[in-house]
């Protein structure tokens, strides 16, 4: 009778235990969990987790293309699973693989995770896995092979080589290793080519837009592949939103033409879509992308740009590589020919930054902090009767409100002193040429003696601010206070 109890438990704990284990399916996505992880990439050669908060707004972004990656790859009948943990409930399994953010992919390969550095569009999910589990590039033996091979991959680069063990040929592989975000094929078979009307040794990328294919032009070497991969796959103008960014700000065109546009408006069609040739023709060094109004996610951009929507349709170009220097047109016009000339003047290097500034408020120096603009700056903080200590804040910055009442108690202390000036600067509504700000609040003292410029590092008390001043900035470092939350940086590219 014992044994038949003891036999019985057995059963009821294993059927428990094969409950809890149990993967279930959500759009084609697997639910992983602490209970039936272990087990899930123990079964998969290869599997794409995504760990997630149901609150994130980027996780929700994403979810509609990861199952339709999913789902695309589960016709083909691919090895490759796509699945999700709810971190906030899995909190022992985001902790074992330090998730800090969401959302956070990371790509299992026989148990062994690597990162994930590809988009967030269903595309270039299966792309990036596809690259990760086989060759750099597809062999394509026949046409059958090449159109199934299109037909499975919205943008492809396929190489045609005759001699597939050429120099060129070999390049080709080159870059295909390198760029996991991009499909690449490649035949030597003759009916391909052919079929195609490819020459030997060319490279054409397919794609479901614009000309719909592009052929690679120019020398054959890994820097111009990489970068005809990267600007041919993108539209000619290419709209702004979360899926679109990492290409945007991560491909070898950091000279961007931006479209400030309303789309309810009707402004793609008279203001945008007219400049299609001019985008085709400076392509190689410029990428057009438009930025709507009508999307609350950009208020930022507008501010970071010192403008408002009322102000749409608008242009204004950015330059990544030289701390995002913003230009302005001269005129309200956005015709082509006024646009074309904007741009030549832009690549002849004869344009100056846009650099924002406020209106000088009239009482600026009625209080003792004083407040400067960009055009006060230099006759205030460049002084060389005085020396002038300030604080570049934003308005939005919270340690910046908890700097201020001791920023206050200061300029109280020294508002009689002829030497010294206490000033504050909103650096994201005025901007310098000579002075980039990073982060807020960013304090400097401008010395009068040599005209140095002395970075304020210690705590920010009012002790330290005194002992600071009174030593003429001439103070070592101190440990600064540690804080509960890290120094507030100003937008990067990538958040804009």
């Amino acid at each position: 009778m014992k044994f038949l109890i003891c036999a019985l438990f057995l059963a009821a704990s294993y059927v428990a235990a094969s409950a809890e284990a149990e993967v279930k399916v959500e759009e084609g996505v697997l639910v992983a969990t602490v209970d039936n992880f272990k087990q899930l990439i123990a079964d998969n050669e290869f599997v794409l987790v995504e760990f997630y908060a149901p609150w994130c707004g980027h996780c929700k972004a994403l979810a509609p293309e990861y199952a339709k990656a999913a789902q695309q790859l589960a016709e083909k009948e691919s090895p490759i699973k796509l699945a999700k943990v709810d971190a906030t409930v899995e909190g022992e399994l985001a902790e074992q693989y330090a998730v800090r953010g969401y959302p956070t992919l990371k790509f299992f390969r026989s148990g062994s995770p690597v990162e994930y550095s590809g988009g967030r569009q269903a595309a270039d999910i299966i792309a990036w896995v596809t690259k990760k589990t086989g060759p750099p590039a597809k062999d394509l033996t026949s046409v059958a092979d090449a159109e199934q091979f299109l037909k499975d991959n919205e943008i492809a680069i396929i190489g045609f080589f005759k001699d597939l063990e050429s120099e060129e040929a070999k390049t080709f592989t080159k870059v295909a290793n390198a760029l996991d975000s991009f499909v690449f094929g490649v035949s030597s078979n003759a009916d391909v080519i052919a079929k195609y009307e490819a020459k030997d040794n060319g490279v054409v990328l397919f794609k479901p837009f614009d000309d719909k294919k592009s052929v690679f032009e120019g020398e054959l070497n890994e820097e111009n592949l990489k970068k005809f991969a990267q600007v041919q796959s993108l539209p000619l103008i290419v709209d702004f939103n979360h899926e679109s960014a990492s290409k945007i700000f991560g491909g070898s065109i950091k000279s961007h033409l931006l479209f400030f546009v309303s789309r309810e408006g009707g402004h793609i069609e008279k203001y945008v879509d007219p400049l299609k040739e001019i985008a085709k023709k400076y392509r190689d060094d410029i990428l057009f992308v438009t930025i709507s109004s009508d999307e609350e996610d950009h208020t930022r951009i507008f501010e970071f740009f010192g403008m408002n929507k009322e102000e749409v349709p608008t242009i204004r170009l950015i330059k990544l590589e030289e701390d995002m220097a913003k230009y302005k047109p001269e005129s309200d016009d956005l015709s082509a020919e006024t646009i074309e000339a904007f741009l030549k003047k832009f690549l002849d290097g004869k344009l100056k930054q846009h650099l924002l500034s406020q209106e000088l408020p009239e009482d600026w120096d009625k209080n003792p902090v004083k407040v400067l603009v960009s055009s006060n700056f230099e006759s205030v903080a460049l002084d060389k009767s005085k020396s002038v200590l300030v604080e570049f804040y934003a308005p939005w910055c919270g340690h910046c409100k908890q700097l201020a009442p001791i920023y206050d108690q200061l300029a109280e202390k020294y508002k009689d002193n002829e030497d010294i000036v206490i000033a504050k600067m909103d650096s994201t509504a005025n901007e310098l040429e000579s002075i980039k700000i990073s982060s807020f609040p960013t304090i400097k003292y401008f010395r009068k003696e040599d005209n140095k410029v002395i970075d304020f590092n210690l705590d920010r008390t009012l002790d330290d601010f005194v002992k600071f001043l009174d030593a003429n900035g001439e103070v070592a470092d101190s440990e600064p206070v540690e804080e509960t939350e890290e120094e507030e940086e100003a937008p990067k590219k990538d958040e804009l």
